[in-house]
């Protein structure tokens, strides 16, 4: 068998909370979108190293002023948090509990890959839930230093009456800054496994990866540290995530590490065993490459370019709005090959405009590019390319009060509020507009520019110093966005998106 070499990370972009699982020849990975809407990714693999996203378990899971950016609401920091992924008798489950409206989702289909996915509703919050089907029962395992257990039906769709609903077991508290939370369940060797994520304030003061395991459910458990690693970066431990095998018989954990701004990075983790305990890593330590004993499968990439060149009014699966979109207001068929963002109510800042685009960013290095026509935006309207967290930069179009446009250079000047650091007057209509996006090495720096040509490129305004907040809680994002402040109607046309990687930021 052809083998494949893994490099650390696996995915060096924002894809936080993994929990993966291997059905046949497949590897399943779901994720934490938090406000980018469709939600709770669903990734694909063959080899381990190639992730495609095949789709989500939602397109939106409520409808309200905080999921749809109106009213000055906004669910950031907030919605599904670490949700969890199993298969069970031919049927996908997901769950996860959302931040903002205090209940608990739970999600199922017989298609992973198409869906559609059945919803139930359970009120309550289960902080980081971890899902386990055992012979002919469903439990959750939840909490943050005290750790519940919920007894569900056999269909998970509700709690169980008179099912076990007690906190289990309260986790180390001596010397621990952030207690044991981000629960991953198993049934493995005639053990219950329990991995959690701890953060001591003593020894590497770092994340670092927990297992407690019992031969019986209620306990007692025994607790053991498996992984205490940061790869080499800063002292950003690798931890939280799942276990799985392979057909051949061969164990992985996919963990993640906090990496600043670009977010929280998947990566791939060789697992053994010694006397029923999991062993992470090679001499304690994640590897920096190493060989799996699976074929090189290579699937489209993560982040994608897009021309909007579509024969149906429905977008790339790498694309995801900030918050619920307003579908009226949006469309890649009304003008072909354009993605048209229309106004439809008025807004006080980027952060709060509907109908925002975006994807992910990669590291090290990474570029996006759009062409951007104007003709249609009305006074007070504003268009154009973000940076997207709570700390963002933008480089986009404002059109005056007596319909004069310029390109301007903006960040956040405080509670949100758009700050202009330079402008230029815009002569004509159409505009080119760039970010470039520096992780190496935690630079972690943006760009801006604007063209009138696309061949020669002025930067704009001043690089932002890009830094990870948690009050967003997510890795930037490259964001297309149009939004009104004076009156609505007006609309922006993006002829492209052009996004390229580079090893290096000289490349990018």
């Amino acid at each position: 068998m052809n083998k494949t070499i893994i490099k650390n990370p696996v995915i060096w972009a924002d894809v936080p909370d993994v929990d993966p699982i291997r059905v046949g020849s497949s590897y399943y990975m779901v994720s934490t979108s938090m406000h980018s809407m469709p939600g709770c990714p669903i990734m694909k693999s063959t080899d381990l190293k190639h992730w495609e996203t095949i789709g989500y378990v939602y397109d939106s899971f409520e409808n309200n002023d905080d999921h749809n950016l109106t009213d000055g609401r906004s669910i950031y920091g907030k919605g599904s948090w670490a949700a969890s992924l199993r298969h069970h008798n031919d049927t996908f489950y997901v769950c996860f509990s959302s931040n903002d409206t205090r209940k608990f989702y739970v999600y199922s289909t017989k298609d992973i890959e198409n869906g559609p996915w059945e919803r139930s509703v359970i009120d309550g919050l289960r902080h980081d839930p971890g899902l386990l089907f055992d012979e002919g029962r469903v439990f959750v395992f939840s909490g943050n230093g005290g750790i519940y257990l919920t007894e569900l039906t056999a269909d998970a769709s509700e709690i169980k009456p008179e099912g076990i609903n007690q906190l289990l077991f309260e986790t180390e508290r001596e010397g621990i800054g952030l207690r044991c939370e981000g629960c991953h369940a198993y049934r493995l060797n005639g053990y219950y496994y329990l991995l959690f994520i701890e953060w001591p304030r003593t020894g590497n003061q770092r994340r670092r990866q927990i297992c407690y395991r019992s031969k019986e459910l209620l306990g007692p458990y025994e607790r053991k540290i498996v992984l205490d690693d940061d790869l080499g970066y800063h002292n950003k431990g690798v931890a939280q995530g799942g276990l799985f095998d392979t057909p051949n018989g061969d164990w992985y954990a996919m963990l993640f590490q906090d990496h600043d701004a670009v977010g929280r990075i998947p990566c791939l983790v060789p697992v053994t065993w010694e006397d029923d305990w999991p062993v992470f890593g090679v001499d304690g330590k994640v590897p920096e490459q190493f060989e799996v004993n699976l074929p090189e499968a290579p699937t489209p990439p993560l982040v994608i370019s897009d021309e909007f060149d579509y024969g149906d009014n429905k977008l790339a699966l790498n694309w995801q709005w900030n918050h619920n979109p307003d579908n009226r207001l949006w469309s890649v068929t009304e003008r072909p090959g354009f993605l048209r963002l229309r106004t439809g109510s008025l807004a006080g800042s980027v952060l709060q405009a509907r109908n925002t685009l975006t994807q992910r960013t990669e590291g090290p290095a990474c570029t996006g590019e759009i062409l951007l026509d104007t003709t249609s935006m009305k006074p007070g309207d504003h268009a154009g390319l973000i940076a997207l967290q709570s700390q963002f930069g933008t480089v986009g179009v404002r059109v005056t009060e007596g319909g004069e446009r310029y390109v301007a250079m903006c960040v956040n000047g405080g509670a949100g509020e758009e700050k202009v650091l330079e402008t230029c007057r815009l002569d004509g209509s159409i505009v080119h507009l760039k970010i470039r996006f520096n992780f190496e090495d935690s630079a972690d720096l943006a760009f801006f520019y604007y063209s009138l040509d696309g061949a020669e490129w002025t930067a704009i305004g001043e690089p932002l110093k890009m830094r990870y907040t948690l009050d967003h809680f997510m890795g930037y994002r490259i964001g297309l966005y149009q939004y009104a402040t004076a009156e609505t109607g007006g609309h922006a046309d993006f002829d492209y998106f052009r996004y390229e990687r580079g090893s290096s930021v000289s490349e990018a």
